[in-house]
């Protein structure tokens, strides 16, 4: 190993970088604790930098920024992002592709900043009225980091639509050690615009469901973004069809597309019978625990969730081949394992579950056996 390609880095130095790499080109945000390394990374990296007043008119401007053709990020924590729940909706709406950074700490209400969590995943799946999907990526190791936030970029920009990446204050302040050489190049997300000569419909939709787009800037042709239920001209018709029929796109450009931006880990242990689910920073002590239960002698299979929502259906298939299921994650209502199965799941599947504490390798371990 080459000691001059180890760097001494955080997760948020990684993603930012990777953000700004993939061609996100402007962070517009309100700092935030367990976020403002991100705040801090990004003011230094990014070709634009704008400090917003709060957190409402971080995401009212990135959605003019977007509109004019740029790939906006911010980063923040539950209070920030309970803020922009209704402009992230007007953005979804309106189609504007975009990037937020949402970094988990203890609450509920402000909780404790510098102490990290995984309980906004409920707040996650219900961000948009109705709950309709979107794109949501989970950070497990350093290396998803770099990778998911540049695919974060790709798929905001390919199907006109805000993305979520979710982390935690541990993941994205914790200091670490990393060969750089192991991280793939980024590659800058070419932007698509439409070029025709034909009239520019703002909405409407080619096969894979996402309608050409053109920022404002466009001295060629007319165009139009609203946040009201509208039709594929943009022109508001309550609940006409044709209006009904675009925003129900909305949901099944992203659902019918998942296939494209589904990520997980499966780690296959033959003649397993117990399947050991996880994502995000409690995805390190499962890698462990499972590894330490293999040493024990313990047949076991591992998933990591990556791609967060919608829950693709892979997850599901490979969780019916098991007669056990574990679903380790730090909150206290095992809010990914009801989303998954409902509030009363089948009788195999255990959550493992920590309030204000990380969940240690030694917690799943005896969850798993006390199951055997």
């Amino acid at each position: 190993m080459n000691k001059n390609n180890i760097i001494f880095t955080d997760s948020s130095r990684l993603l930012t970088e990777s953000l700004a790499q993939a061609g996100a080109d402007v962070f517009i945000g309100y700092p935030i604790t367990p976020a403002n390394l991100i705040y801090h990374y990004a003011s230094q990296r990014f070709p634009q930098f704008m400090a917003a007043p709060d957190e409402i008119t971080a995401l009212q401007w990135m959605s003019g920024f977007a509109a004019a053709g740029h790939i906006p990020v911010t980063a923040t924590s539950f209070p920030g992002y309970a803020l922009m729940i209704e402009s992230i909706n007007m953005a979804y709406m309106m189609e504007l592709p975009m990037v937020i950074v949402l970094v988990q700490r203890l609450g509920p209400a402000t909780g404790t900043a510098t102490r990290g969590a995984q309980g906004d995943i409920a707040l996650l799946s219900g961000t948009i009225s109705g709950g309709m999907a979107i794109p949501s990526f989970s950070i497990s190791n350093p290396h998803d980091c770099w990778e998911l936030s540049a695919k974060a970029v790709e798929v905001a920009s390919k199907y006109r639509t805000p993305v979520v990446i979710f982390t935690s204050k541990e993941e994205v302040m914790t200091m670490f050690s990393i060969d750089k050489t192991g991280l793939a190049p980024v590659h800058r997300v070419e932007r698509k615009f439409y070029s025709g000569d034909e009239t520019y419909v703002p909405y409407k939709a080619d096969e894979k469901l996402v309608s050409a787009f053109l920022p404002v800037s466009s001295n060629k042709h007319q165009v139009r973004f609203t946040a009201s239920t509208h039709d594929t001209q943009g022109i508001i018709q309550n609940t006409a069809k044709e209006a009904i029929d675009n925003s129900k796109r909305l949901h099944y450009k992203i659902t019918e597309n998942l296939s494209d931006f589904t990520y997980f880990e499966y780690d296959k242990e033959e003649g397993a019978t117990s399947l050991l689910l996880s994502f995000g920073i409690t995805s390190q002590a499962a890698r462990e625990a499972v590894e330490n239960l293999r040493c024990q002698g313990k047949k076991v299979s591992l998933l990591i969730a990556k791609t967060l929502l919608p829950v693709p259906t892979a997850y599901y298939d490979i969780c019916s081949r098991y007669k056990q299921l574990f679903i380790a994650e730090e909150n206290l209502t095992g809010q990914y394992r009801q989303l998954l199965f409902g509030s009363m799941p089948p009788v195999h599947i255990h959550g493992i579950n920590e309030f204000g504490k990380m969940i240690s390798p030694a917690t799943i371990i005896k969850a798993v056996l006390s199951h055997e």
